[in-house]
């Protein structure tokens, strides 16, 4: 699986700059950009619980995913017939054959993952009004799939870039800013405790706790890592989980939270 997270930019950007540094801005402005399989879930799993605490519905547009906060949009395109639709992260997965998404069917219909079980995917995170559904694909469609520059860039996410209701919100002014590593968020405490372990195993200095929160009536549980004083150590802790298949994201927090 092949996974980035890009550093959003400041808008507002100068009419007069030119087509190169208008690209540029293009690509640095995405939050994140995943690339790999991505497969789908339907009927068997109608309104059964999923790890947000929603039902599923195999009508509606959304997805699961390891890590994305509950409630992420996200863009996924199939480069194969250039479609693209806009789900919402209410589930937790896939967890086999190294997957990155599973799409409920009505999204999976029209990049024809269906009709494949599963197929190669650009998905990338977008703002949370942006609607679902059908949407257009991205104009730099060629850049997200073969530009290794990509995978490159930081892979970094501000909590100001997620959805305020999913994340807990962080003052845009720290005096003393710190740094974390989002492991997962989990509705099962067992599932958040496996991933704790996990991380412990491989590295019995890092020191992982979970932390709970009650959103919409329903508690949840987030692996979190560290306090790291700058971004740099949370970021060579966050590749060095995502070696071991453990993807995350890096957060800045107010030091001492």
């Amino acid at each position: 699986m092949l996974f980035t997270l890009l550093l959003a930019i400041p808008q507002g950007a100068s009419a007069m700059r030119s087509s190169e540094d208008e690209n540029a801005t293009t690509t640095s402005r995405r939050i994140a950009v995943m690339r790999g399989r991505a497969s789908w879930y339907g009927r068997e799993h109608q309104g059964q619980r999923t790890s947000s605490g929603e039902r599923f519905d195999r009508f509606k547009y959304t997805c699961a995913h390891k890590t994305l906060p509950f409630g992420t949009h996200v863009r996924v395109t199939n480069p194969e017939n250039g479609k693209s639709v806009v789900v919402r992260v209410t589930d937790r997965g896939p967890f086999r054959h190294a997957r990155i998404l599973d799409l409920a069917e009505v999204a999976a219909r029209p990049l024809g993952i269906v009709q494949q079980g599963a197929v190669d995917v650009v998905a990338e995170v977008v703002p949370n009004n942006i609607p679902l559904g059908p949407t257009d694909a991205p104009d730099d469609l060629d850049v997200l799939q073969d530009d290794m520059n990509l995978l490159a860039t930081s892979a970094t996410m501000d909590v100001s870039a997620a959805d305020a209701s999913v994340l807990s919100e962080v003052p845009k002014t720290l005096d003393s800013p710190a740094y974390i590593v989002q492991a997962g968020t989990f509705s099962n405490a067992l599932n958040a405790q496996a991933v704790q372990a996990k991380i412990q195993a491989l590295d019995n200095q890092l020191v992982v706790t979970i932390s709970e929160e009650t959103i919409n009536g329903r508690a949840l549980k987030r692996v979190v890592v560290g306090q790291f004083a700058d971004r740099g150590a949370a970021e060579a802790v966050r590749r060095k989980l995502q070696q071991r298949g453990i993807t995350g994201l890096v957060r800045q927090v107010p030091l001492g939270s």
